[in-house]
């Protein structure tokens, strides 16, 4: 299945979910981090592959600065930003800097003083403010409080999206990997294409490439699904190949730069 991308790895695309796949999940989300091991395996990708990026839910800075390899592009707040491997800063989605002031009101309105005393922690994401409750005391009171939140923000126009243990708002304008990765794509001689995730978002990564497939822009993809207790099934059953959690991703990773045999 690796096959095509090794014959012809300048003209192939290496694109990687990080949380969950590249790290492991952990309770507090900014103790997270990549394993030197694997940095080193990305750095040797990225001098091999046309074309290697990061793309997650976390701000483009923050994944750079928790991936650690300034050789590879990242696309943050789920494809919204776009920071490419050289550039100083990310560049929004012009498309979406209207409603970042909207966005980011919502989230100081909801961050009340009650919903951090249950364990609801905010992140701001830019164009989408994120609501997590992994590692509340009682993680039963915390989610409702964000299902509050959901409720709030539906009755504003605002569109959400759950993850594992998080809940997204976002703009009322397409904001997903999908439409990231295309823009990432975009007018690139490509002919295959791997893209690795563990979560709900990543499925939309999923339906991107096979649409680049069928409509001939690629002429090979590998959907990889990273397992994991909390992930989504639809994710195995949409994966081409399924993986056991990072250290799965790892030895892919490996299988990828390998010399041939």
């Amino acid at each position: 299945m690796l096959a095509p991308l090794r014959h012809d790895p300048a003209r192939s695309a290496i694109l990687l979910d990080i949380d969950g796949t590249l790290a492991p999940i952990v309770s507090q989300p900014s103790d997270a981090h990549v394993p030197q091991g694997t940095r080193q395996l990305l750095s040797a990708i990225a001098r091999r592959y046309g074309v290697v990026a990061c793309i997650s839910g976390r701000r483009a800075s923050e994944a750079r600065a928790m991936v650690g390899v300034g050789s590879i592009s990242y696309l943050g707040s789920h494809g919204s930003e776009l920071l490419r491997a050289g550039w100083t800063e990310a560049v929004l989605d012009p498309g979406l800097e209207p409603w970042v002031r909207r966005i980011q009101g919502f989230g100081r309105e909801v961050d009340t003083p009650e919903r951090r005393r249950v364990g609801v922690r905010l992140e701001d994401k830019g164009a989408i403010v994120a609501f997590h409750w992994r590692g509340a005391r009682d993680e039963q009171a915390a989610r409702a409080a964000v299902d509050a939140v959901a409720a709030r923000a539906s009755d504003s126009g605002l569109r959400t999206h759950w993850g594992r243990k998080v809940l997204e708002v976002r703009p009322p304008v397409p904001i997903d990997k999908g439409s990231g990765l295309r823009r990432l794509l975009d007018d690139l001689d490509l002919i295959a294409a791997l893209y690795a995730g563990d979560d709900r978002t990543d499925l939309d990564a999923f339906r991107a490439l096979a649409e680049l497939r069928e409509s001939g822009r690629l002429s090979h993809v590998v959907r990889v699904g990273v397992a994991s207790e909390e992930g989504p099934e639809q994710l195995v059953g949409q994966a081409d190949v399924v993986v056991d959690g990072p250290d799965g991703v790892t030895r892919l990773l490996e299988l990828l730069i390998a010399d041939p045999g």
